[in-house]
């Protein structure tokens, strides 16, 4: 791969591009911490939904799928396939609850719904803990991956991007390029909010979804075409022991690495149990921003179906059409989630007069996802710790300010955390570690009137604690599928024995805390028994059977959009077409339900 001054003029109209949409936007995202953060709560679906799905396209996400796929085919992508049974859960039971909380952060959550100085060290704790490590450990391991693709890319040359002899340190040279990066990253998140992320999260997702598919055409070309390249595939599962076919959408269940337990909780306990970032149970983080960002309910229910139809039925073949493309060309390659990098710098597959555009799709993929988790961390240290604890009652502007200094500060962290920083899936498996069995109060708090402060905090603690002890205590590895599966169910359990029960032995919430949220909600009133018959006059949507249906439909939906694609693409068109049709009616289900039952009904509601 050799980037002429060509390449490189494309890679600088790029950020040309970037740095006008911020300053475009500079004036409308600084006049208050609402626009700054939450974008004057005026954004339509589609760029909300979008936006969403940019950042969690980031630079790692295709060499990880490359990597599942090598290790244990197609089917291996059911560890992130399971989480979608989550995001539907969000679509239609918990967007427009979020929508009409009217909060600027998930975390400011916890002093709208529990109340008195055990709300406020939840707001405060959690603050600080998502805002600084969490967010640094995340930040982390996405710069980790733009090291290593540039580390892989750059060599090639000879120099780094810069021009200048190859350093001792090539991960340091590396790193100071992605720190350049993320600096003009970090100065567009600061001149415009939340704005200037939406629109340059529209504008890079096109860039960067367009280059995949651009690439997967290439690859499989290379590999000989579609045929041929599925004709190799399967020669290679013969040499491949305990693993299913490569070309198997589900996973054979005798396998090694996914024995029926493994499965098991995946798609019965993970995906509602477990707290990961972009997958929180009943919603959260920056999927929750979006919503806050929404025109109203409506836009806040659509963003997130968009987000969750986009982010698995429409993007994953792209990437794992050249995962495949690269086994077939690179059966020696050793680090298999390379072979997607190696696509591209490779001249037989990649036409090299489309390198420069290539290598801003990466830029791309990399700035989507930084540049929300810099605005979505400064919220968290701006609004829910500086403006709640540190200096409360200054003017808006005070706080945009501390917004901005507060995102130059975690980019500054980030960059030295990924220096120290190893491996990817580390930094994956102890979030996952010790977000294990919290889900379930995230739901339910929504839901039942007793729960109370300390029920999150008994949570969140017994999670971590029962996680640690099995990982590093009694050496269980999360390697090890079994070992896994059972880690994942012993802090389940454990965390749901512990905190109904610290919940029944503290004081509940006061009646004004909880007759405010039922009001302001209107959570459905099944479970708020005391709350809901004192106030008679609130009348909040029997909607419940609804969204169970309308869930169940969308699950239906979007896994048969993507297996029907799927089938098609491998030539199975009569399967393929019949998996769209039900897929389609599904959708037409869904809308059909909506409709019937008024998509402005709650926003009238809460007027």
């Amino acid at each position: 791969m050799h980037l002429t001054w060509f390449d490189w003029s494309i890679v600088a109209a790029y950020f040309l591009i970037n740095i006008g949409i911020g300053l475009w936007y500079r004036r409308k995202a600084t006049g208050s911490t609402d626009e700054f953060f939450v974008g004057g709560r005026n954004v339509s679906w589609w760029l909300a939904g979008t936006s969403m799905v940019a950042t969690t396209f980031a630079a790692d996400t295709p060499l990880a799928v490359t990597g599942i796929v090598a290790a244990n085919g197609i089917a291996g992508n059911w560890v992130w396939w399971n989480m979608l049974l989550s995001s539907m859960l969000t679509v239609f039971f918990f967007a427009r609850l979020w929508r009409r909380a009217g909060v600027q952060t998930d975390v400011e959550f916890a002093e709208l719904r529990y109340s008195g100085p055990p709300a406020a060290f939840l707001r405060g704790f959690r603050a600080l803990y998502l805002g600084l490590p969490i967010n640094c450990i995340i930040l982390g391991w996405v710069n980790l991956a733009m090291v290593k693709i540039l580390m892989m890319i750059f060599p090639v040359l000879g120099t780094n991007p810069l021009g200048f002899p190859a350093a001792a340190d090539p991960k340091l040279t590396a790193l100071l390029v992605v720190f350049a990066i993320m600096l003009v990253t970090a100065l567009i998140s600061t001149l415009s909010g939340l704005w200037g992320v939406l629109v340059t999260d529209l504008f890079q997702f096109v860039l960067k979804m367009g280059m995949v598919v651009v690439l997967a055409i290439f690859s499989v070309k290379a590999a000989g075409g579609m045929g041929p390249m599925m004709e190799k595939l399967r020669a290679l599962d013969a040499t491949r022991e305990g693993t299913g076919s490569i070309l198997a959408f589900t996973p054979n269940l005798d396998s090694a690495w996914m024995p029926m337990i493994t499965f098991f909780v995946y798609l019965g306990v993970n995906w509602w149990a477990t707290w990961y970032p972009g997958a929180e149970p009943g919603g959260g983080g920056y999927v929750a921003q979006r919503i806050f960002s929404a025109k109203d309910e409506r836009h806040s229910l659509l963003a997130t179906l968009w987000f969750s139809i986009a982010h698995y039925a429409i993007r994953p073949w792209p990437w794992i059409l050249t995962a495949l493309a690269s086994l077939v060309l690179y059966p020696t390659l050793q680090d298999k989630e390379s072979g997607f990098v190696k696509t591209i710098i490779d001249p037989n597959v990649f036409p090299p007069v489309l390198a420069g555009v290539m290598v801003a799709a990466f830029a791309a993929a990399y700035m989507s996802t930084v540049a929300t988790q810099l605005n979505w961390g400064a919220s968290y240290l701006v609004n829910d710790f500086y403006r709640r604890f540190m200096k409360p009652g200054q003017e808006d502007a005070a706080y945009v300010r501390a917004g901005q200094w507060a995102t130059l500060g975690l980019m500054v962290a980030s960059c030295g955390v990924t220096y120290f920083q190893d491996s990817i899936s580390g930094a994956w498996k102890f979030l996952m570690a010790i977000g294990a069995g919290t889900g379930s109060v995230f739901i339910l708090r929504w839901f039942w009137w007793r729960i109370n402060a300390w029920s999150e905090v008994s949570a969140m603690l017994t999670s971590f604690v029962v996680s640690m002890v099995l990982q590093f205590g009694l050496k269980w590895k999360t390697e090890d599928p079994r070992e896994f599966a059972w880690t994942v169910l012993v802090t389940v359990v454990c965390s749901n024995v512990v905190w109904p029960i610290v919940t029944l032995l503290t004081a509940r919430e006061n009646n004004a805390t909880l007759d405010s949220f039922y009001r302001r909600v209107r959570p459905a009133a099944a479970l708020w028994g005391p709350i809901a018959r004192a106030a008679k006059d609130v009348r909040p949507p029997s909607d419940g059977t609804a969204n169970l249906r309308d869930w169940v439909a969308g699950c239906v939906m979007i896994y048969l959009t993507l297996f029907g694609t799927g089938k098609i693409i491998f030539g199975e068109t009569r399967l393929g077409i019949i998996l769209l049709v039900v897929a389609a009616a599904a959708g037409v289900l869904v809308y059909w339900d909506l409709s019937r039952r008024g998509w402005k009904v709650f926003d009238d509601e809460a007027s």
